[in-house]
């Protein structure tokens, strides 16, 4: 498919060349299962930012990098004293990956570039592509390392001393593979940003709607909980004498379930995590701990939910003889995004006729420390049954065409065209 333009004569992407290069991207880390394995920083990481810089550098950009590895492809504008409009999102993967989550973003990004270039549109603004590193968390700690880093949320020389498990540093890997660069790791002006992404979720495919304009991203908080009783004989214990953590436990986690249902519809609950001990099938469990992880769209609600989870633990140790340590380990407050960039995409899925529908991020994104920085945006489309960090990850090739023909509309309306 060639690049054309629609009848108002605003450019329209290739769709048959982003479908491409996502497959030939998508070749570097692929597993057997049809997912992708590439790890923030290691040899195939690097493979990946060799092969973005190689297309961004024939598609006319410029290409920056910075102390923490990030990649910046730039596209001159006729001003370029002008603040950039930017996109992007990122490569590294889960272990078990796809081929979408975090690339689509990218290589939208420069499909943006390349259509552009066909079509010889020159923006007032330049354009900007970036690739944030390490943004998976999957091998180094903290997640969306590179733009925390890039917004200051994170410091520079102690994020260079993280290590993975084989105790290899950011640092050094980033050394190691020919991405630790020379730019400032830090914020410069940015006249809008926008993200690209799959939903990692089922509400869009569920309502057969094609584009979601993101609002905002859900706030988080963490906690590590830890229920201590009183390990005991299963037999010669009587059932009103024990001191059960394990039965504790099931009664906090389903009060952990109806604290997120008593706010819906954005609030989230999950016990992800639990270890029992002593783990054995005729001991009474002695200590029970879990993980809780709350997500609300409104920072109000959230501490509700903290209010109620700490609630619950008191009457737990009261009415079970059992100790319940409920300490809060993550907190993001919720993000909202850019009215005027979430209108932008909306305005641009109905001029293109397709189906659009205002929704909130359940998850994590770059997009949510740029918003620290810049007024920004995301564009959601549909991925298959929801999934998600997983190797069966998938989309629709018409639903990729259609985010990123909204990506440029988006960021033309905001670069400006003579």
């Amino acid at each position: 498919m060639s690049t054309v333009s629609d009848k108002t004569g605003v450019a329209q992407i290739n769709a048959g060349r982003l479908w491409g290069s996502l497959m030939s991207l998508a070749e570097i880390g692929a597993t057997p299962k049809g997912g992708v394995c590439r790890l923030a920083l290691t040899d195939l990481d690097g493979q990946g930012r060799d092969l973005f810089v190689k297309w961004a550098k024939e598609a006319g950009c410029e290409v920056r990098v910075d102390e923490i590895g990030n990649i910046f492809a730039r596209r001159a504008g006729l001003d370029n004293s002008l603040p950039p409009v930017m996109t992007g999102s990122h490569i590294d993967t889960q272990p078990t990956g796809g081929k979408f989550d975090g690339n689509f973003g990218v290589l939208a990004g420069l499909e943006v570039v390349r259509s552009l270039n066909d079509q010889g549109i020159q923006t007032e603004a330049p354009i900007e592509v970036v690739v944030w590193t390490n943004e998976e968390g999957s091998r180094f700690v903290p997640v969306m390392m590179g733009s925390g880093v890039f917004v200051s949320a994170f410091p520079l020389a102690s994020t260079l001393q993280q290590a993975d498990v084989d105790g290899k540093t950011v640092g050094d890997e980033l050394r190691r593979i020919g991405y630790a660069g020379t730019e400032p790791a830090a914020s410069f002006p940015i006249k809008a940003y926008f993200e690209a992404h799959i939903e990692q979720g089922p509400i869009l495919e569920a309502s057969n709607t094609v584009i979601g304009a993101v609002t905002g991203a859900l706030g988080q908080r963490w906690y590590d909980v830890v229920i201590s009783g009183m390990e005991a004989h299963a037999g010669p214990t009587p059932m009103e004498l024990r001191k059960d953590a394990l039965l504790a436990a099931a009664r906090l986690i389903a009060q952990v379930n109806d604290i997120a249902l008593e706010h819906a519809p954005h609030a989230r609950s999950t016990v992800g995590w639990i270890e029992c001990y002593p783990n054995s099938r005729n001991v009474i469990p002695g200590t029970v701990k879990l993980s809780v992880d709350f997500r609300a769209a409104d920072d109000a609600v959230l501490s509700a939910m903290d209010s109620a989870l700490k609630a619950a633990g008191e009457r737990l140790q009261k009415e079970g003889r059992v100790g319940v340590d409920v300490k809060q380990v993550v907190y993001f407050p919720p993000q909202p995004f850019d009215d005027g960039l979430i209108d932008a995409v909306r305005t641009a899925g109905k001029d293109l006729g397709l189906s659009t529908m205002d929704i909130v991020s359940g998850a994590g994104h770059d997009a949510v420390y740029l918003a620290r920085v810049a007024p920004t945006a995301m564009i959601f489309i549909p991925c298959k049954d929801g999934i998600s960090h997983n190797e069966i990850e998938d989309a629709l090739p018409e639903h990729i065409e259609a985010g990123c023909n909204v990506l440029l509309r988006a960021m033309l309306a905001q670069a400006g065209v003579p």
